[in-house]
């Protein structure tokens, strides 16, 4: 069954060609391809082309379903490879930036099929199908068809979340480097705590939970009581339950299913049932910046041992979407980054972390040990900068250059206001010139943009004090 088409001749003497010439190069990685200008260049092209209606509808676990409508070329000849690759990489934002499990593709079958064979257990996609499916929402994924104006109807859910300050509070964070910790006493931090680990490679279950433990009784022993413990940690959680997350890559599946994914709930017994929440560190960032700008339409990311991205609405609350910007594609060119997990090339964790640095040191001509623990290549960059070495410098300048292109594509996904930019990379001079190269970028790309969007950069105070309080003002304690 064809799409519906308009202006088919057109598309059949016409083969679609996106034509991308991007006003700055990455000095270190100058055959980057920005997801936001090939996509701006191909809906310029599908308007002139003949474009026709398509919709993504993209349905989660709690009956949420989210809905993108965009148009594509007419699907005959020399489009469909470029329809193609306009709709994998739009499924791909969309599935780790919204999630769902049944996914609808309304207005083109062909475009359904094509998802659906890459999309599935042997497809190039077999890890988001899987992820998506059995690992987050606990069913199958689908991809079905429908015709346009039977796309489903949007369903957004979205709930308030945090603000709770009062009582006697425990905030956590865990990273993948090293796990923090608050006391917090009627919204005012009394002691907070930073202890390196590598839950990455570790396989046994006990220890996340006795270095989780051991953070709690730290910021406990400052407080005359515990009333209430919240957290933030990397990967997806559900209602307190871990369903995926890199912190966790390590534990085999059993061990996984039988002490991983109910971890909080032993640790909330450990300490006698008190209000126990936790959340994806994204959503705690994004609240954090929230709570210290007293405004909404906050997308905060935080550029760390990966990218971790968090949501506030225009009405202040979180919805149920993943927001794991990790994974959203960033680079279009073909021979990509690969990320190391999911095996996907140019998505966000190699260009926004401490990944892409580490990626970058061998253009830039540092040579640093392997062995070296990307943290401690972080900290040696810095120093480099700090000291005024051109080297390091490009690296920072090669990092702004993507940021700038991506905050674009953000807006295009989400309706932002106010942009919280945090994380170790991030800190200092270094940090001041990725910023200030993405506003360059921005503004002469994208000045529309530009214009509605400010950048919020929180203290030290803040992002040492601010996560935790938002942290622990998770959890509502009962009158």
């Amino acid at each position: 069954m064809p799409c519906r088409m308009i202006n088919f001749s057109f598309a059949l003497a016409m083969p679609a060609a996106i034509s991308v010439s991007p006003k700055f190069r990455p000095v270190l990685d100058l055959e980057f391809l920005p997801a936001s200008l090939w996509n701006r260049a191909y809906r310029t092209v599908a308007q002139i082309g003949g474009a026709h209606p398509l919709a993504i509808a993209l349905e989660r676990s709690d009956g949420g379903v989210s809905v993108f409508r965009t148009a594509i070329l007419p699907h005959e000849g020399g489009n469909i490879a470029v329809n193609h690759r306009y709709t994998e990489r739009l499924l791909k934002y969309l599935l780790w930036q919204k999630g769902g499990w049944r996914i609808t593709i309304a207005g083109c079958p062909r475009i359904a099929d094509y998802l659906r064979a890459l999309y599935s257990a042997e497809g190039a996609r077999a890890f988001d199908y899987r992820f998506m499916g059995e690992r987050v929402y606990g069913r199958p994924m689908t991809i079905q068809s429908v015709p346009y104006d039977a796309c489903p109807a949007e369903r957004e859910s979205a709930a308030p979340l945090g603000r709770h300050l009062d009582g006697c509070r425990i905030g956590f964070d865990l990273g993948a480097s090293d796990r923090k910790c608050a006391a917090v006493i009627e919204g005012k931090v009394v002691f907070s705590d930073e202890v390196p680990w590598n839950p990455a490679v570790q396989s046994d279950p006990q220890y996340h939970y006795d270095g989780v433990l051991d953070s709690l009784r730290r910021a406990a022993a400052h407080l005359p009581r515990v009333d209430a413990i919240g957290g933030s940690a990397a990967g997806v959680y559900v209602a307190n339950e871990v369903r995926v997350g890199s912190l966790y890559r390590a534990v085999p599946q059993d061990k996984f299913d039988t002490r991983i994914r109910r971890l909080f709930f032993d640790l909330q017994t450990a300490w006698n049932g008190i209000p126990f929440d936790v959340v994806n560190d994204g959503e705690v960032t994004a609240l954090a910046g929230s709570m210290a700008l007293n405004d909404s339409s906050v997308l905060g990311v935080a550029f760390g041992s990966s990218l971790a991205a968090g949501f506030v609405t225009p009405q202040g609350n979180i919805t149920s979407w993943l927001n794991e910007l990790a994974f959203v594609p960033v680079d279009y060119r073909e021979d990509a980054p690969i990320d190391e997990w999911s095996g996907d090339p140019g998505v966000g964790a190699q260009y926004f972390s401490q990944q892409a640095v580490g990626r970058l040191l061998a253009p830039a001509g540092i040579d640093l040990p392997k062995e070296m623990t990307l943290p401690v290549k972080l900290e040696h960059v810095q120093q480099l900068m700090a000291a005024g070495d051109l080297r390091a410098r490009k690296i920072y300048q090669t990092i702004g250059v993507y940021f700038g292109y991506n905050i674009a594509t953000y807006a295009d996904f989400y309706e932002v206001r106010n942009l919280l930019v945090l994380g170790r990379v991030l800190t200092g001079a270094g940090g001041d010139l990725i910023l200030s190269t993405a506003t360059e970028v921005l503004k002469a790309e994208f000045p529309e943009v530009a214009e509605r969007i400010r950048y919020h950069i929180p203290d030290e105070k803040e992002k040492r004090h601010g996560q935790a309080i938002a942290a622990a003002s998770l959890p509502s304690i009962p009158i």
